[in-house]
C-alpha cells in the first residue's frame, strides 16, 4: 500500500478541483428529468456478502418513489478488471444517469471513471474506492476497523497472548489498509505474539479449515483476528477445543452474534465484538447516489464514510420480525441461516430493507423511500480514495477503542 504523500503541485491539485467540480455541475441537469437510467456494476460476484449488497440496492431501486423514477440494471464484471472498464464503458455508451459500481481496482479504472464524470454521470463506488477525484467513494474503509478491533482484542485480553490473524483478500485496499493499522496496534504490546496467519479470502470454510491447522499446532492459542469468516473460525476452535474459546473480532454473521451474547459461550472463554463493513453499505451508497441525481442532497467532498458496524455482546438485540426496528441487531436461530449477514441491514439509514429484500431483491411490501440522516465524510488516504492528498498523521491509530496501558 502506498504511504503519505504530500500535494505533487498545483497542477494535479487544479486539475482534481476542475474534474469535481465539472461532475457536481453536470449533475445538476439531472434534476429535471422524470427518469433515470441507473446501472448497478458488480465485479466479484457469488458470494453472499455481494449478493445481499446486490440484493439491496434492487429492491431499493424498487421501492416508491424509485419504482417509478428508475429504469435500473445490473452488469456483472468478474474479477477482470479490463472487462470492467469495457462494461463502464457501455453503460457511458448506453446513456447511464448514475453508475454504482464496485471497482477491482483504486486506480486503473480512474480513465474510464473521468469519462463518465465529463458525459454528466454520476459515478458512485461502494465498499472500495477509487482515486479518480470526480467520483464519490462511499466506503467504511477510513472508519479504522482495523485499528480499533485490534485494540479491543488487546483490551480485553490484558495486552498479552497468542492470536491467529485471518487475513481478507490479498492485494485488496481493505486487507492492505486493515492489516496495516492491526499490526500497528498488536506491534505495541510485546505480550501478544501472532502465531499464525493466513489468507481467508472473506470465507467461512477457507476460515474454519485454516483455523483448524493453526489451532492443532498451537493448541494455546487466546485469540483470533479477522474480517470476515468469523463464524468460521469460531467453529474451528468449537470443534477443537469446546471448553476454552477466544476472543474475537469479526464481520456479522447471525451465528456469530447468538455465539458472542450466548452466556453459555461466555463461560468457556468467548469474548467477541461483531463490526466490519456490511453489505448495507451499498444500498446507502444508491440511496446517497438517487438524492445527489435528484438534487435532493448536494455533497460538499468526494468520499462518504459509511458508518461502521460496531455490536459487543452487551448490544446484541434479536429482532421479533423481519426487519431491523428499535434498535435491535440480530435474528432468533430459526430465522435466518448461521452465515446470514446481519449488516446487509440497516435500521437507520435502510429502513426499507427487510430479510426478504436483501435475500431476494423483492421490496419490502409496503416501504417508501426514506430521507438519509446526514452524512459523515472520509478521512483521504492517498492511493486508496484520492491521488494528490495527505493522510491524517494518525490514521494507523484507533479512535473508538481507548488503549490500555502496555503491562510490565
Amino acid at each position: 500500500m502506498e504511504g503519505t504523500r504530500g500535494r505533487k503541485g498545483i497542477g494535479k491539485a487544479a486539475a482534481a478541483v476542475l474534474a469535481s467540480a465539472l461532475c457536481m455541475a453536470t449533475l445538476g441537469q439531472a434534476q429535471a428529468k422524470d427518469t433515470y437510467k441507473v446501472f448497478l456494476n458488480m465485479s466479484y460476484s457469488g458470494n453472499s456478502w455481494q449478493a445481499a449488497a446486490a440484493n439491496g440496492i434492487k429492491a431499493l431501486a424498487a421501492t416508491p418513489p424509485y419504482d417509478k423514477m428508475v429504469e435500473f440494471k445490473t452488469v456483472i464484471s468478474g474479477t477482470d478488471v479490463q472487462r470492467q472498464i469495457s462494461d463502464l464503458q457501455s453503460m457511458i455508451a448506453a446513456g447511464a444517469d448514475a453508475i454504482l459500481f464496485y471497482p477491482l481496482s483504486p486506480t486503473a479504472l480512474n480513465r474510464v471513471v473521468k469519462q463518465a464524470c465529463e458525459k454528466g454521470i454520476a459515478v458512485f463506488t461502494y465498499d472500495v474506492t477509487v482515486t479518480q477525484a470526480c467520483a464519490h467513494n462511499v466506503s467504511s474503509i477510513t472508519a479504522r476497523y482495523g485499528a480499533n478491533t485490534a485494540q479491543w482484542m488487546v483490551n480485553q485480553m490484558g495486552g498479552k497472548g497468542e492470536v491467529v490473524f485471518n487475513h481478507g483478500v490479498a492485494g485488496t485496499t481493505v486487507t492492505n489498509t486493515y492489516d496495516e493499522q492491526a499490526y500497528g496496534v498488536f506491534k505495541k504490546y510485546p505480550g501478544i505474539k501472532i502465531v499464525g496467519d493466513f489468507y481467508g479470502n472473506w470465507n467461512d470454510a477457507t476460515s474454519q479449515e485454516e483455523v483448524a491447522k493453526i489451532l492443532a499446532a498451537h493448541p494455546n492459542i487466546d485469540g483470533i483476528w479477522s474480517v470476515d469468516g468469523s463464524y468460521g473460525s469460531l467453529q474451528a476452535v468449537i470443534n477443537g477445543r469446546p471448553d476454552r474459546l477466544v476472543t474475537m473480532a469479526g464481520q456479522s454473521n447471525n451465528g456469530y452474534r447468538l455465539a458472542i451474547a450466548d452466556p453459555a459461550m461466555q463461560a468457556k472463554g468467548l469474548k467477541g465484538v461483531s463490526s466490519s463493513s456490511g453489505p448495507s453499505v451499498g444500498g446507502y451508497a444508491f440511496k446517497l447516489m438517487m438524492e445527489v441525481v435528484t438534487g435532493k442532497t448536494k455533497l460538499e467532498q468526494q468520499n462518504v464514510e459509511f458508518p461502521l458496524p460496531w455490536v459487543e455482546p452487551q448490544d446484541v438485540k434479536v429482532c421479533p420480525g423481519e426487519d431491523f426496528v428499535d434498535g435491535c441487531n440480530t435474528f432468533p436461530a430459526d430465522k435466518v441461516s448461521p452465515l446470514f449477514l446481519d449488516t446487509a441491514l440497516d435500521g437507520k439509514t435502510l429502513p426499507e430493507l427487510s430479510i426478504d429484500a436483501v435475500q431476494t431483491g423483492n421490496p419490502k411490501p409496503g416501504a417508501t423511500i426514506q430521507p438519509l440522516p446526514p452524512v459523515k465524510y472520509a478521512d483521504t488516504l492517498p492511493g486508496i480514495n484520492c491521488s494528490d492528498c495527505t493522510a491524517p498523521a494518525d490514521w494507523l491509530e484507533p479512535n473508538l477503542v481507548k488503549p490500555i496501558p502496555v503491562p510490565n
